[in-house]
């Protein structure tokens, strides 16, 4: 082999052994398992299930390291700015423990009860402060859901602490509002098996009011109605009517 081809594959594997990927991040593993599961990791899917016990602080480590690049390049002296010293942390910290944290861990546990009364009447959830964020821009989702829950005799009831629990570990993810409140409704039909179900949402979106049109007053409100709330005007009728009384 000549000394040009010799160098040429040594370049090769050079520039192979400094890509990102193969730097033995904790993501390209995690990646690794969701392909070969054949499942997806868009922004608004949890994957917890593929996280190992130790990797979310070592997934944690990794997204400050970026972070911190991120800061860098932005030209931000995080060194000499004690105002800046340890974001890089902090935001790493946020993303996957907090505003992002419906991504990384399991559901909570909820327990459910068979309907022994055989309860048949409007129930109503809500305010429910939720909390997410614009899939788009990362920008803030601040708003309010409203549940209505239409039980039959095989319905199961849940304690209304559960509600906000599973609605915040929804909202904890990048997404986009309308397919959050459907995949709210997706969850409660599993988990009552219910009659009917109304789920109303009403959000501030920061990727309006902080950019873009910078449009203070716009407000997004959506709704998913599914069993006799679709089909049974004088019922939507009663739950609307009452969500805009509160």
């Amino acid at each position: 082999m000549s000394d040009s081809n010799i160098n040429k594959d040594n370049e090769q594997q050079s520039e192979q052994a400094t890509h990102p990927d193969d730097r033995g991040y904790i993501s390209t593993r995690i990646r690794q398992r969701i392909r070969q599961a054949g499942a997806r990791f868009n922004a608004n899917d949890n994957i917890a299930r593929f996280i190992e016990p130790g990797e979310l602080e070592l997934l944690q480590q990794e997204v400050q390291e970026k972070m911190q690049a991120v800061l860098s390049s932005l030209v931000i002296d995080t060194e000499s700015d004690h105002n800046t010293n340890e974001t890089a942390k902090r935001v790493a910290k946020m993303y996957l423990r907090e505003v992002f944290a419906g991504r990384y861990t399991e559901a909570p546990q909820v327990t459910e009860f068979p309907n022994i009364e055989k309860l048949n009447e409007l129930m109503i959830v809500g305010p429910i402060q939720v909390r997410s964020a614009c899939s788009h821009h990362l920008c803030p989702i601040m708003g309010k859901v409203w549940i209505g829950i239409m039980p039959n005799e095989h319905s199961n009831l849940i304690g209304l602490s559960k509600y906000a629990r599973l609605v915040a570990w929804l909202m904890e993810r990048p997404q986009i509002q309308e397919e959050a409140v459907k995949r709210v409704a997706d969850l409660l039909m599993k988990k009552v098996n219910p009659d009917g179900l109304a789920v109303v949402m009403d959000a501030d979106h920061f990727c309006m009011q902080w950019r873009g049109v910078r449009d203070m007053e716009s407000r997004m409100i959506n709704s998913v109605m599914r069993g006799s709330f679709l089909n049974d005007s004088d019922l939507r009728r009663e739950f609307l009517s009452l969500i805009k009384a509160r």
